[in-house]
């Protein structure tokens, strides 16, 4: 997928890159899998803010993705690439053989035309899914189970992927994007390949107006607020933070700082992903 280039016209035209969308079949959805989404501007279920900096954007409708992959043994044909607002990947229109419409996340080189298939006599072939214990190790596989029946959840966005490192007793060993490695069931299922659309990252949005569009507000820097506003705040001009290292508004630590604390998975966990603090 090339990035496409713009010509200088404006200041917000200079350096601004997008895609191309040449991969992109069908430009209108599936009606029969849209559903209405509702817009929350970051908040919870009590109307209070649990993530900041969100907050209008473009109007979008969710399109129902299949992630468990439970059609077991039944052929599909592609029919189409589709454009999805909601996330960094394409997705995939599947024509199944007993007349039902599945999309699915679109993964590198699948075209349309294409026959997938799930289950455990799938042959390994991008767009396939199968259990773990039928993947043949140094695989790159994406979509990929925690819980065996839940859906995937690991490995789903633009030009991600998981590699299949080892077999043992119950469990596999794979590498995540973020460099974990970690302990899954061989009956979970995964999707072969990697995921789609990975010039994304290359992609330079060149002004504010594209950032609202995706719903995200402007963000205000901590050392220009005032100190009972936020921990880096207050002084005569700029100032340093003056602390141990970066703080939050609520003064918890931030940029590095480890926040995890499941110690009912811990043990799944061969090596956590490398710290990017430097």
């Amino acid at each position: 997928m090339p990035v496409k280039t713009y010509k200088p016209t404006s200041p917000g035209r200079r350096g601004m890159t997008s895609s191309s969308f040449e991969e992109v079949t069908k430009h209108t959805p599936e009606k029969s899998l849209l559903v209405h989404k509702q817009k929350r501007g970051g908040r919870d279920a009590y109307g209070r803010i649990s993530v900041r900096h969100r907050g209008g954007g473009s109007r979008r409708h969710q399109r129902l993705i299949d992630y468990k992959r439970d059609k077991f043994d039944i052929p599909a044909k592609v029919a189409a690439i589709e454009y999805d607002p909601n996330r960094s990947a394409r997705i995939a229109l599947l024509n199944y053989v007993d007349g039902e419409k599945r999309y699915i996340i679109a993964p590198l080189e699948l075209k349309v035309g294409d026959t997938i298939i799930s289950g455990t006599k799938a042959e390994i072939r991008p767009g396939n899914a199968m259990p773990i214990s039928q993947i043949p190790v140094g695989t790159l596989v994406h979509n990929v189970e925690l819980q065996e029946g839940k859906g995937g959840q690991l490995a789903r966005s633009a030009g991600t992927g998981a590699q299949l490192l080892a077999k043992e007793g119950e469990y596999a060993q794979l590498r995540l994007p973020s460099g974990e490695m970690r302990l899954i069931r061989q009956t979970c299922y995964a999707t072969i390949g990697v995921v789609g659309n990975v010039d994304r990252r290359n992609i330079k949005l060149g002004k504010a107006g594209r950032k609202r569009h995706m719903g995200i507000r402007p963000t205000v820097r901590g050392t220009a607020m005032s100190p009972r506003d936020h921990p880096h705040g207050g002084g005569e001009g700029r100032q340093p933070t003056g602390l141990p290292g970066p703080k939050s508004p609520w003064g918890k630590p931030t940029r590095g700082y480890r926040t995890r604390n499941n110690k009912k998975t811990d043990r799944y966990i061969v090596r956590r992903r490398p710290s990017k603090r430097k």
